[in-house]
């Protein structure tokens, strides 16, 4: 997935879904409603005055385990649908490059197979390096 691993390009087109609205939808009946992220980062007595790169770390871990299992693992084809919603303006545009799709279609294979945190931000990081809102990002004036 992030080319350190040996595999096939595909040739298949994905869209990328939308980002959700920043609404959660509703609690099922009988499950606890879900804290927000920004809730649960605030709670985090050890970043009280950690830097922006720890909290953006600490945000990337706190998605993570919000959708993994008890064993602290996605699916291929539960971490493909997180990385579309929560990572979408990264992901926008790279549909047609190989690399990319090459990375979704790892995802594709075995969608049950579990991955750990470890390969979802490998998966993560590649996604941000391929894309063409890195360069923007890169661009943004830090100085007056």
């Amino acid at each position: 997935m992030c080319g350190c691993r040996a595999s096939v390009p595909s040739t298949k087109h994905y869209s990328v879904n939308p980002a959700p609205t920043t609404r959660s939808p509703p609690a099922a009946a009988g499950m606890p409603k879900r804290i927000p992220i920004a809730k649960q980062l605030a709670s985090i007595k050890a970043l009280e005055k950690g830097s922006d790169l720890e909290k953006a770390f600490a945000t990337a871990a706190l998605v993570y385990n919000n959708s993994a299992d008890p064993e602290g693992k996605l699916s291929k084809a539960e971490t493909k649908s997180l990385l579309q919603t929560q990572f979408s303006r990264f992901i926008q545009g790279q549909e047609n490059k190989p690399k990319y799709q090459e990375m979704i279609s790892a995802l594709d294979e075995e969608p049950e197979k579990k991955i750990d945190f470890e390969d979802f931000m490998i998966s993560l990081v590649s996604l941000a390096l391929l894309s063409d809102l890195l360069q923007e990002i890169k661009n943004v004036k830090s100085t007056k």
